[in-house]
């Protein structure tokens, strides 16, 4: 088995339109970036931990609790991109995941299964999927379904239930596996320096998902089974179910 060497990269903005400066919010004496460094911490098989940020309050935030920081592009539109810059700048590094900065529960061995898909040289681009979903993910469009391919690499990615359940008799979980997306990404180098400088695409912008661009442009996504989710903090209203976690 080869070595890989492997960096985590916390992308963090300030300017969130549903919840700003919400990687500052204090979880029960500790900033939500912090708890999300920490947990990350917990990996083995990491080689470093940065925070991509575009803000100087976060900046200086992770330097007062010990953690690396980087400051990057305020006009990255998206986490990847932020996550590009801080990769182009390291000296040598095989794979990137791309961590969240709002899962101040985040499970280090999602990051592990993650790491563990790049022993195939095939993958390009990885990512997480769990089959316990309900009627309510299938409908709900904050719920990123998945369809899957026979050697488990996505097809497609979608705020509806796809595929469609109209011709289901019985009820619609037994129809087909439904993937519920887990959003973990994480990427070969190379394949990332080639990513973001592709240009969006119709399908990313109906779906409000850049990974569709990905997959318009030819590129892989394997989509590894996982049991283990985390709740995120997304909007206000989500920190008193995280909060719930938290000792």
């Amino acid at each position: 088995m080869s070595v890989l060497k492997i960096v985590g990269i916390i992308p963090a903005r300030y300017g969130s339109s549903r919840f700003p400066g919400k990687p500052l919010l204090d979880l029960k004496g500790k900033t939500m970036i912090q708890r999300v460094y920490e947990g990350v911490t917990k990996s083995t098989i990491l080689s470093a931990i940065i925070v991509a940020t575009d803000d100087q309050r976060i900046y200086d935030t992770v330097i007062e609790f010990g953690g690396k920081v980087m400051m990057t592009n305020p006009d990255h539109p998206s986490g990847t991109d932020r996550c590009g810059e801080v990769a182009e700048l390291l000296e040598s590094c095989d794979v990137i995941i791309n961590i969240q900065g709002d899962e101040p529960l985040v499970d280090y061995r999602q990051i592990d299964q993650l790491a563990g898909a790049f022993q195939d040289a095939t993958v390009q681009i990885a990512t997480l999927g769990i089959k316990d979903v309900s009627m309510d993910d299938i409908t709900n469009p904050n719920r990123i379904k998945i369809v899957v391919n026979q050697q488990q690499e996505a097809l497609y990615f979608s705020r509806s239930a796809i595929p469609n359940f109209a011709n289901a008799k019985d009820d619609p979980l037994k129809l087909y596996p439904y993937y519920r997306h887990i959003g973990l990404y994480a990427y070969r180098s190379s394949t990332l320096q080639e990513i973001i400088k592709l240009a969006p695409t119709d399908l990313e912008k109906i779906e409000s998902l850049e990974q569709l661009r990905w997959l318009y442009y030819g590129y892989k996504i394997r989509v590894i089974e996982t049991t283990i989710e985390t709740p995120n903090i997304d909007v206000p209203e989500d920190v008193e179910k995280v909060l719930k976690y938290i000792k």
